[in-house]
Formats: C-alpha cells, sequence, structure tokens
C-alpha cells in the first residue's frame, strides 16, 4: 500500500480532533436549549436564543475549522486568536481551566500550519455534517417534549394535590417571581407574603413558607397527572412513576426559573433545590442566579 504523506496525515488528525470538538459543543449546546432555555412566547426570540447563547461555541468552530481546511495558515493564526481571546474571557478563573481550554486550541491550530488533509471536500463535508447530525440526534427528543408541554395560561393561586400533600401554591408575584434569587431573599419573601400572595408587608406575616423537599417532590405532575414522586431522606434521591416537567400548575412555561429553592437545609451554608424535571440538588444558600427562584406555599 502506498503511505499517505505526513501532511495528509497531520491534517486529517486536525480535522478530527475539531469535529470531535464541534461535536461535543453541539451535544452540549441543544441539550442546554431545551431543557433551561426555549421559554419565550416568541418562536423568534427562542430561536435567536438558541442560536446566540447555545450553538454559537459551536458555529464558531465549524467556521475556523472550515477556514482552516481552506487555508490551512489562516485558520492556524484565528486557532490561536481564539486561544488568546479565550484566555482573556476566562481570566479570572484558575489558570488549570484556562489551560485546558486554551493548549487543544493551540494544539490543533499547530497541526493546522503543517498539515493538508485531503480530499478536501470530503474534510469540509464531515466538517459540517457530523456536528448536524449530532444535533439532530440530540435534539429530536428534547424538542418533542418541550412541544407537549401543559401550559394552561393560570398564574394564581394554585390548590395543587399532591400524593398525600395538598398546598396552595403562591400566584405569580412576589411569592413566585420570574427571576432568581438566594435562599436567604426567598425564606424572608415567603414569610412577608400577604394572606393574597400578591404583596410583601414590612415585617413576617407566616402564612407562607417554602415548601419541604418532601413537599415538592411529590406534588411534581405531568400533563396534568402527579408524576408519583417519592423523596428518600436517607439516601437524598427523589424518585418518581413519571418524569415531571416544566409545566402548569407547577411552574411557569414561560419563566427562565428553572430551580426551585426548599426550605430542607442540608447544613448552616447549603439548602436543597428542586428541579423542573424532578432531580434535587444541594446548592449554596447564597447562590442566587436568575434561572434558580422559588415559590412559596401555604395550608389549604
Amino acid at each position: 500500500m502506498r503511505r499517505l504523506p505526513k501532511r495528509r496525515i497531520i491534517g486529517w488528525i486536525a480535522v478530527a480532533l475539531s469535529i470531535a470538538v464541534t461535536c461535543i459543543w453541539a451535544f452540549w449546546g441543544i441539550v442546554e436549549t431545551f431543557h433551561e432555555g426555549w421559554y419565550y412566547d416568541s418562536w423568534l426570540l427562542d430561536v435567536g436564543m438558541m442560536l446566540l447563547q447555545y450553538l454559537s461555541p459551536m458555529l464558531l468552530f465549524v467556521g475556523v475549522t472550515l477556514v482552516a481546511i481552506r487555508w490551512p495558515r489562516v485558520g492556524s493564526c484565528l486557532h490561536v486568536l481564539l486561544a488568546v481571546s479565550i484566555a482573556w474571557f476566562f481570566r479570572g478563573a484558575s489558570n488549570a481551566a484556562v489551560l485546558l481550554l486554551m493548549l487543544p486550541l493551540l494544539g490543533i491550530g499547530a497541526l493546522y500550519w503543517f498539515g493538508r488533509p485531503r480530499p478536501r471536500r470530503l474534510a469540509l463535508a464531515l466538517t459540517v455534517g457530523l456536528p448536524l447530525l449530532v444535533l439532530v440526534a440530540s435534539g429530536a427528543g428534547p424538542a418533542v417534549r418541550v412541544s407537549q408541554r401543559l401550559d394552561d395560561g393560570r398564574l394564581g393561586a394554585r390548590v395543587v394535590h399532591g400524593n398525600g400533600v395538598d398546598l396552595v401554591w403562591a400566584p405569580d408575584g412576589p411569592g413566585w417571581p420570574r427571576a432568581g434569587g438566594d435562599w436567604h431573599e426567598a425564606q424572608l419573601a415567603c414569610a412577608c407574603l400577604s394572606e393574597d400572595g400578591l404583596t410583601l408587608a414590612p415585617e413576617a406575616q407566616n402564612i407562607w413558607r417554602l415548601p419541604t423537599v418532601d413537599d415538592a417532590v411529590r406534588s411534581m405532575a405531568r400533563h396534568g397527572l402527579n408524576s408519583g414522586g417519592v423523596w428518600d431522606a436517607d439516601a437524598a434521591v427523589a424518585s418518581y412513576e413519571t418524569k415531571p416537567d416544566k409545566e402548569s400548575p407547577l411552574w411557569n412555561v414561560h419563566s427562565q426559573v428553572i430551580y426551585w429553592w426548599t426550605a430542607t437545609e442540608v447544613d448552616a451554608a447549603r439548602a436543597y433545590v428542586i428541579v423542573y424535571d424532578g432531580k434535587v440538588w444541594q446548592r449554596e444558600k447564597d447562590h442566587g442566579p436568575a434561572y434558580l427562584g422559588f415559590r412559596c406555599v401555604k395550608e389549604p
């Protein structure tokens, strides 16, 4: 057999590494799109968020790879520029984390400088086709799930009958905000919430409270039916007969909030949060991103 030229081998190694990185970004981007994204009323805004926030790393790397295949030296320089940009963007992070991002880019850039993948058309086709295949394969299921979410449009106070738990869940407003906050803010808001759940009093009323993990797990539902959740406090694991989703009556389909604080504490610094799909995690009480909110409850 005729041996392949070294430059061709090096070029295909570079292409293979680029495609691997691009496919990882494609998988992450499309999964996160339908996990924490896709909550706007407008389809155009949802698509815009998907492209700009979740798929932009994949699209950027596809573009850089296509340039590197067509013009290797230019593409090599773009990899170096991308590595420098990442170092600047993550300048506050640990050196080890920055190096883990920079070194692969610099290495792939060096491979393109010396390598020449041939046939070039095949390399271009694989660079575009394989990430698209990952997008379709990874995103089809989540896209169908999101499209079938139950949204009755009712955002007032709701009585939710769980498996052994009956609670009134606060209406849209200070007891059920559309943006996040930390655990202490959530506790204070529930304590000061008025009887109708629409305003905050200047001092504690102690009518409403945060739900416990057990309350939340037992109340989770999908398509209007209780999910049969059970909270194992010893193992700190929630199990369900049917996997819940971000749907009415508990969740606001058009809110960015996908986690709720619970009243159940892990220790002095941490408390449990519940995800709309029923998973339960530990989080620092001072942690308060926009997607981590709460919904107060009271006895009916």
